[in-house]
Parts: structure tokens; C-alpha cells; sequence
């Protein structure tokens, strides 16, 4: 098997939630399973929170996401952004219209000066996505 990079998001007790979203954003298959199918439960009120959540899209996208548990330091903020990009127009576009839905977008999606269409949008959950789609309006 080959190596791969896959981004794996934190969330406080929200990642359920974040994941059943990304995945009417992405599509795909989403797996989720919780401290208490594992026996890692430390704390009753911890049972039904992700241990573990992966959502694998047919075209390659792949990422990864659990809560918090108590006993560990939950730090919010952005400290990475997910970033998206390929030539498919219409599917990108659509990833970054359904990812601003009650998210804010913090740059419009436009040509950029290097010849793409770039833009970013902070979603619901507070992260950060870039979205850069090859060679912009020319590809329209």
C-alpha cells in the first residue's frame, strides 16, 4: 500500500455533527464509531462521542475526525485549513457553495492572479477551506 496524508480533524464534541455535514458536502462513505464501541469510555457522558470517523469519497478525498475526550486538551482555533483543488469546476465550486452554508466566506471565489479560480470560506465548525480550481474561467 502506498503512503498517504490524511488530514484528521479535532472537534470538542461536535464531530458527529461536522462529519454528517461534510459528508452532504462530499458525498461518499462516512464511518463513525464512539468511545463506547471501543471500550474507551472513561466517563458515561463520553459513550456516544467519536472515538473515530473517516469519510472516503469516491474521487480520492479521504479525511478523518473525533471529539475530545476530557482527560485531553481540546485547542479550537485554526491551526490548519483543508484545501481542495483539481480542474472539475462544477464539483469544486459546489464543495465551496455547500461548505459557506452557515459558514462565512472569507474570500469569494474569483480568478486569482495565477490563472485559477481561488477562494476561502471558515464553515460552520470553524474550519478553514481553501479551494483552488486549475485554470479558472478558462476552464469554463
Amino acid at each position: 500500500m502506498q503512503s498517504r496524508l490524511n488530514p484528521y480533524l479535532s472537534f470538542k464534541d461536535n464531530a458527529r455533527q461536522a462529519m454528517d455535514f461534510y459528508r452532504t458536502v462530499f458525498g461518499g462513505k462516512l464511518e463513525q464509531h464512539t468511545f463506547k464501541e471501543y471500550g474507551a469510555s472513561q466517563d458515561s457522558a463520553e459513550d456516544d462521542k467519536i472515538m473515530h470517523a473517516q469519510l472516503t469519497v469516491d474521487n480520492g478525498i479521504v479525511f478523518m475526525a473525533a471529539d475530545t475526550p476530557s482527560g485531553m486538551e481540546y485547542r479550537p482555533g485554526s491551526t490548519i485549513s483543508m484545501s481542495l483543488s483539481g480542474d472539475d469546476e462544477a464539483e469544486l465550486s459546489g464543495y465551496f457553495e455547500r461548505l459557506a452554508e452557515g459558514g462565512t466566506i472569507t474570500m469569494p471565489l474569483a480568478d486569482a492572479p495565477w490563472g485559477d479560480k481561488f477562494g476561502m470560506v471558515t464553515d460552520k465548525f470553524g474550519i478553514d477551506w481553501l479551494v483552488n480550481i486549475a485554470g479558472g474561467s478558462a476552464q469554463a
